[in-house]
């Protein structure tokens, strides 16, 4: 696994940093996004309080200069040492693979609600900015996309309980300053779910269901702008924030520039609604038996079928004080060398 400098450097966030008060506090630190955040604080001389379900596994931040708190979200003594006299709570961990609606409330819902708890008895003060989903506000009619205030209308069960783990953190009030980040689809190295499509694009059909689809998409470096942004005192407390280019794609039009930014030939293969859905069931009905590793589920069907996952997010990005932002073909070409590099494309 080779060790990367921070895709977002410490000088390009250094207002957000300088507005962050300490110490800092992290869950999902060894995930996706999370990993380039650390990479980031780390990068700028911050030690920060990371929550790690095994020492021994910490993945992309195994050589970082962090306080690794052993534990879990279910464990409330190690959340109480994570948290305790934090000036900023940075709440990334959640599910995004769960073999039931149980599963995904436990560790998204119930997740956070310990996570707030935590943060009330031991770290009254804290900034707590908690990185949520657009599956808990779900699709939109419009390709234009929904805002912030929009009534939520998820679809999955991954979505409800991410919608669930949003009102934990609203329930807080006026008790102490809280931002909600919606992200959408990310882009980025160490990704493993859009990867998906960079593997379709390299072997040469992308299957997409038939009809116009559009899609928000934002590039991690940004998301993880944006979560330093806000932990650094910019958006208003007590908001939800839409990221994401405020640009929408065409999903035939994203697979054309996903395969031109990896220099490979790509065709979009029209699936019909009824086949998804076919293999949603068949895919439900293994996870029954147990294989949980099929990505296609009901639930999963129902998403790839909505019209559109577009957000309205440039009066969120205003707030948060990104003015620029990574479009999708840039975010692809550095994505699609370090898959490569790592191996994980030919």
């Amino acid at each position: 696994m080779t060790a990367d400098p921070p895709l977002v450097p410490p000088e390009a966030v250094a207002d957000a940093l300088e507005g962050m008060a300490w110490p800092v506090a992290v869950t999902g630190g060894t995930g996706f996004v999370g990993s380039h955040l650390v990479d980031t604080l780390c990068a700028a001389g911050i030690r920060p309080r990371v929550l790690v379900r095994d020492p021994a596994a910490p993945r992309w931040i195994a050589d970082r200069e962090v306080e690794w708190v052993p534990g879990s979200l279910h464990d409330p003594e190690a959340l109480e040492r994570l948290v305790a006299g934090a000036g900023t709570v940075l709440h990334l961990a959640g599910v995004v693979r769960a073999p039931s609606a149980a599963a995904f409330e436990r560790g998204n819902r119930l997740g956070t609600a310990n996570v707030v708890a935590a943060v009330r008895g031991a770290a009254p003060g804290a900034r707590l900015v908690h990185v949520s989903s657009q599956a808990a506000l779900g699709p939109s009619p419009e390709i234009a996309g929904l805002g912030p205030e929009a009534e939520p209308h998820p679809v999955s069960a991954y979505g409800r309980s991410k919608l669930g783990a949003e009102r934990e953190v609203q329930a807080l009030g006026d008790e102490l300053p809280w931002l909600i980040l919606r992200p959408p689809a990310i882009h980025g190295p160490r990704d493993t779910d859009v990867l998906q499509f960079f593997k379709l694009a390299a072997s040469g059909t992308v299957p997409l269901p038939s009809g116009e689809r559009w899609v928000t998409m934002a590039w991690v470096g940004d998301v993880v702008r944006a979560v330093l942004a806000a932990a650094g005192g910019r958006g208003e407390a007590g908001r939800t924030c839409h990221l994401g280019e405020p640009e929408p794609y065409r999903m035939q039009a994203m697979v054309r520039l996903l395969a031109e930014a990896g220099g490979v030939r790509a065709r979009v293969l029209p699936l019909p609604g009824a086949v998804l859905t076919a293999a949603g069931l068949v895919g439900s009905g293994l996870h029954l038996l147990g294989l949980h590793r099929v990505p296609m589920t009901r639930d999963k069907a129902r998403e790839l079928l909505a019209r559109h996952w577009t957000l309205r997010t440039r009066d969120s990005l205003e707030a948060l004080g990104l003015h620029d932002w990574t479009e999708f073909f840039d975010g692809a070409r550095v994505t699609w060398a370090w898959y490569r590099r790592e191996g994980w494309l030919r």
